[in-house]
Formats: C-alpha cells, sequence, structure tokens
C-alpha cells in the first residue's frame, strides 16, 4: 500500500510541500483507511462514515465501494513531471476562468505536509450536509464557510486544537513518522461533486479545478477517470499511487 510517509519510499528535500518561511509544518499522515478514520473520529466525523481502500479502477472493484460516495482522495508522486502537468494546468485556467460553485468549500494550503488533513477537511465540508459532524469539526466549518481560500487557510492555521489531535494521528501509522522537517514527495488531493461538478480540490493550487458535470452517483467512476487521464497518464512508471473512498461505513 503506498503511504504518503513510507519506508519504501524516499524522504528527501526536493520538491515537497514546504511551507511559507517560518510556517507551520505537521508529519504527515499516512495514507491508510484507519489512519483516516481514527482522525475523522477525533475531530467529530460521524463514524456512520468511513475511509475505504479502492483497490483498483476496473468497474468491478468501484463496485465493492459502499454508495453514496462522497469522496474521493488520491495521493500521487510529486515529480518534475507532475509539476510541468500543474503549472500548465494554472496558466491554462488563468487563460480561461472557470465557473466555481459558491458552495463549494476549498481551503488553500500553508501548514507543510498537511495534505492529508487538507483532503479530509475538502472531503467533510463539501458534503452538503449529509455527513454528521460534531466538535471540532462542525466549529471549524460553520465559522470558515463564509471566508475565501486563503482565509480558511489563516483559520487552520492560527487553530492550536488540531495540532495535537493531528500529531497523535500521524503517529498512528504502519510506517516510520519523517522528522517534522523533511519534505515528503507525495501528495493527497481530494475529488468531490457539488451543484452538479466534479472538483479537484488541492491546496497547492490557486482555486479548485472544474472537471465537468457529474453527479453523486457517478463520482467514483468520474473521480477514477480524471486520477487516470490527468495523474497516473503523466508518471506512468510510477506505482506511488493510493485512491481512497469516504463512502458509508462497513456493518460488522
Amino acid at each position: 500500500l503506498p503511504t504518503e510517509r513510507s519506508g519504501h519510499s524516499t524522504m528527501i528535500p526536493g520538491i515537497g510541500q514546504p511551507p511559507p518561511a517560518g510556517g507551520k509544518r505537521w508529519l504527515p499522515l499516512e495514507s491508510n483507511p484507519a489512519v483516516l478514520n481514527e482522525f475523522s473520529r477525533s475531530i467529530g466525523v460521524s463514524n456512520k462514515w468511513e475511509f475505504h481502500d479502492v483497490f483498483g479502477t476496473d468497474p468491478e472493484l468501484l463496485a465493492f465501494i459502499p454508495t453514496p460516495v462522497m469522496a474521493v482522495m488520491l495521493l500521487f508522486p510529486i515529480s518534475e513531471a507532475s509539476e510541468a502537468f500543474r503549472d500548465k494546468q494554472i496558466a491554462a485556467i488563468q487563460a480561461n476562468p472557470q465557473l466555481l460553485s459558491p458552495d463549494l468549500w476549498f481551503c488553500k494550503q500553508t501548514i507543510g505536509n498537511a495534505c492529508g488533513t487538507m483532503g479530509v477537511l475538502h472531503a467533510i465540508c463539501n458534503s452538503g450536509g449529509d455527513i454528521d459532524l460534531t466538535g471540532w469539526a462542525q466549529k471549524f466549518r460553520d465559522r470558515t464557510l463564509a471566508l475565501d481560500p486563503a482565509a480558511k487557510a489563516h483559520a487552520l492555521e492560527s487553530d492550536d486544537e488540531l495540532d495535537s489531535v493531528h500529531a497523535d494521528a500521524a503517529q498512528r501509522g504502519q510506517t516510520r513518522p519523517p522528522a517534522e522537517d523533511e519534505s515528503v514527495l507525495l501528495h493527497f488531493v481530494c475529488f468531490v461533486c457539488v451543484d452538479g461538478c466534479l472538483y479537484e480540490l488541492d491546496g497547492r493550487k490557486p482555486e479548485a479545478v472544474n472537471h465537468g458535470e457529474s453527479s453523486r452517483g457517478s463520482l467514483l467512476q468520474d473521480a477514477v477517470n480524471v486520477i487516470q487521464e490527468k495523474f497516473i497518464s503523466v508518471d506512468p512508471e510510477s506505482v506511488n499511487f493510493n485512491i481512497m473512498a469516504l463512502a458509508p461505513a462497513m456493518a460488522e
């Protein structure tokens, strides 16, 4: 299972996810449903929902995921190829501005190695009220709904309550946690459906990316199509891709 941190992945300074000079940096969350589920519940996400591993992109394997799928998270390798594609995509969006739903919750990432947490927040804060939130998650979503992406990021970076919760979750993975000043060359993004459109939410980008029409029923397949076309095909030699879906919890 590829992870945001892994004993099999090279942990080197480089492209990584550095914060602005002097900014906050966290330990990365492992790309592991058990870790994300424990973290989610600790911040107030109902145990009726959980993250599931997506073991393949064939329709037969996607059918194993419970429905409805509320969000899809992708872990992918940051490479020269992926960064070049990112720069090209941003330039294209700036040349041809997108239509973005006013109901979309999008937050910039200003905390180093926080992309796992950003993915979870993007997933639960775009559920349209279908996921019951309590505690920290409910309070943070409610007080940031009207803020722009940069202000949301400032609110998150200023929130000391989440620091200890995140640190505890980061220590619970199956692999060695890196030092906080190590750059991780893997990155999480989240896909959600809001107002009939599929959005890619990546706090390293200036804004959300609208990938066209979608629906709650087709979200998983639509996200997988984008992942194959715009992520895996960009770096086809890499095996460090991992997909998870936020969906109803399995009956025990």
